[in-house]
């Protein structure tokens, strides 16, 4: 695709992408995934809801107080699922922020005694980081942001056993490897308005507010077979638009030739979604969303099934096509 005249062309500015919103993977059991997530790993568990394309299917989002955009994890609970089949094309790993040094000793401690394997704190993409799995395969990677700032927006959870110092504090670099590094990076680059912070023949890393660690994207060049999506897959990464209607967006994805969705209303915000060349699927998410506390007040988010009202009409049909929530919470 030729992004090369699209609108967005060598601008940084507020109409442009203010870095991740979420990020969405399969998971096998919901019980053992809300174990890891709220317990291993401290997050607050903020919305159970359903897929919208498919209500016998959870949806279930785990952040950080509030469930701000920058910090979501979401998993769709998929109990037949097979292995992921690792290759090339594919979101292969996701970077989970964590103020220190320090932070990453105390978290290769706190794994192994979860019995988590890692191997030790290594060089990833300029930083110091602690790679592992979860318990569908998924590679997360904490990464030392070296005690700066984050973004005002962001709350740690802070109603769990982690030391104060050590929280997970939002996703950091997300990578993605795929066979032509050159059309990702220039999607990116050109039509997003990502900088180009670091490059070579292999990997380019972008940032979408520069100089920040959160929003990062790193691209890999893969090759080989190319990956088969199971348990623990990346579904798509959703990108936020800090004010650029997605009406616009969607007019210059498809100026420059890409399929989208159109804007679709999820009902906590408004996003459309388009596959790149490599098959990798994002999502624009954008601005002035409604956010979780729209149907569940703050002191109760994520202790109970949300639907939002286009399909509230249908709840007893829907709860009677999930596990009940008490049995995997």
């Amino acid at each position: 695709m030729d992004v090369s005249e699209a609108d967005g062309k060598g601008k940084r500015g507020q109409d442009m992408i203010s870095g991740h919103h979420h990020i969405s993977m399969f998971t096998k059991d919901l019980k053992e995934n809300n174990h890891f997530y709220t317990e291993v790993l401290g997050l607050r568990r903020v919305k159970i809801s359903v897929n919208q394309g498919d209500v016998k299917m959870y949806h279930v989002f785990y952040g950080d107080a509030e469930g701000s955009a920058g910090n979501d994890l979401t998993f769709f609970e998929m109990p037949n699922i097979g292995s992921t089949h690792r290759g090339t094309n594919m979101i292969s790993g996701i970077g989970l922020l964590v103020s220190s040094h320090d932070s990453l000793e105390y978290w290769g401690r706190r794994l192994a005694s979860y019995d988590v394997d890692h191997d030790g704190i290594i060089s990833y993409a300029g930083r110091e980081a602690l790679s592992f799995r979860d318990p569908d395969g998924l590679v997360l990677i904490l990464l030392n942001h070296e005690n700066k700032d984050i973004p005002e927006g962001w709350h740690p959870w802070e109603e769990n056993d982690i030391e104060d110092a050590h929280r997970i504090l939002g996703m950091g670099t997300v990578e993605i490897t795929v066979e032509d590094k050159g059309t990702l990076t220039s999607l990116l680059h050109t039509m997003f308005g990502y900088t180009i912070a670091q490059e070579d023949e292999e990997e380019t890393l972008l940032e979408a507010v520069e100089g920040e660690a959160f929003g990062e994207v790193l691209v890999r060049r893969g090759s080989g077979g190319r990956a088969r999506a199971g348990r623990g897959s990346v579904h798509h990464l959703a990108i936020e638009s800090k004010s650029r209607p997605l009406a616009e967006w969607d007019r210059m994805l498809k100026e420059a030739g890409y399929m989208t969705t159109g804007v679709k209303d999820r009902y906590y915000f408004e996003s459309l979604y388009f596959r790149e060349e490599n098959g990798i699927m994002f999502e624009i998410v954008g601005p002035d969303g409604r956010g979780f506390t729209a149907d569940r007040d703050f002191e109760e988010l994520g202790e109970g099934l949300d639907l939002p009202p286009f399909l509230e009409n249908r709840r007893d049909e829907i709860e009677e096509g999930l596990r009940p929530i008490e049995e995997w919470t």
